[in-house]
C-alpha cells in the first residue's frame, strides 16, 4: 500500500520556461549553450555547493570571479539566470490534494537556500511532511543513502513510497532502492499515473 510521495523539485516542482536569460550571458561571456547551467550546477564548484561543502554566496562569488564580473553585473547575471524558472501552480495544487490520503516529501539536489526558498519565496514548504535537501544532508541523488534518509523521516518502507523526478539516473537510483517511481515529463498526465499506481 502506498503511503508516500516524493517529489524532486527542479525539473518537476519548478520547471525553466524561458532561457533567454541564461543564453544572453553566454553569449556576452562567450560560454557555449548551456554554460551557464554548466558554471552553476555541473562544475566543481556547484556540486560542491549541492554537496553543503560551500554555500549558495560563495557559489556565485566564484562564478563573478570565473566570468570577470562586477558585483553589479554578477547580480544581474544571477537575477537573470532565474528569472525563467516557474513554478507549477497546479501541481502544488495537487501535492497539497494528496496530502489529505498521503505523507509528501521532497527529495531535491539543490543549495543550502533552498529551505529559504521553499518557505520565503514560494511558501510551499507547508506542502510537505518532510524536506531532504543534499547540501543539508552532504548527498546528493542518486546516492540511496539521500533516498533512505527521506523514507526513515516519513516511517515508510520504499514499497510504500513513490518517487518523481525527471532525470533518469535519479530515478534509476530511487529504484535500486526499492520504491515505485514516475520519470517526469512536462505534460504527462501525472495525477493518473499516480492513481494507477496506488491501485495496484
Amino acid at each position: 500500500m502506498i503511503k508516500a510521495i516524493i517529489f524532486d523539485f527542479g525539473g518537476v516542482i519548478l520547471r525553466t520556461h524561458d532561457w533567454s536569460g541564461r543564453r544572453h550571458w553566454e553569449q556576452r561571456l562567450g560560454l557555449p549553450e548551456h554554460g551557464a547551467e554548466q558554471l552553476v550546477f555541473n562544475s566543481e564548484r556547484g556540486r560542491l555547493a549541492q554537496h553543503g561543502r560551500i554555500t549558495y554566496d560563495d557559489l556565485w562569488q566564484w562564478v563573478g570571479q570565473m566570468c570577470g564580473l562586477s558585483a553589479a553585473e554578477l547580480a544581474q547575471f544571477q537575477a537573470d539566470f532565474w528569472a525563467g524558472d516557474v513554478l507549477d501552480e497546479k501541481l502544488v495544487e495537487m501535492i497539497r490534494g494528496l496530502r489529505t490520503f498521503y505523507q509528501t516529501a521532497l527529495i531535491s539536489n539543490a543549495f543550502d537556500d533552498l529551505r529559504d526558498v521553499l518557505t520565503n519565496q514560494f511558501a510551499i514548504a507547508d506542502a510537505f511532511d518532510v524536506i531532504v535537501i543534499s547540501a543539508e544532508e552532504g548527498i546528493m541523488k542518486p546516492d540511496p543513502r539521500l533516498y533512505h534518509i527521506a523514507l526513515e523521516r516519513l516511517g515508510c518502507r520504499p514499497q510504500e513510497a513513490i518517487f518523481i523526478d525527471d532525470f533518469a539516473h535519479n530515478i534509476e537510483g530511487a529504484q535500486a532502492v526499492g520504491l515505485h517511481t514516475i520519470h517526469f515529463t512536462p505534460g504527462i498526465d501525472l495525477a493518473g499515473i499516480i492513481k494507477d499506481l496506488v491501485a495496484v
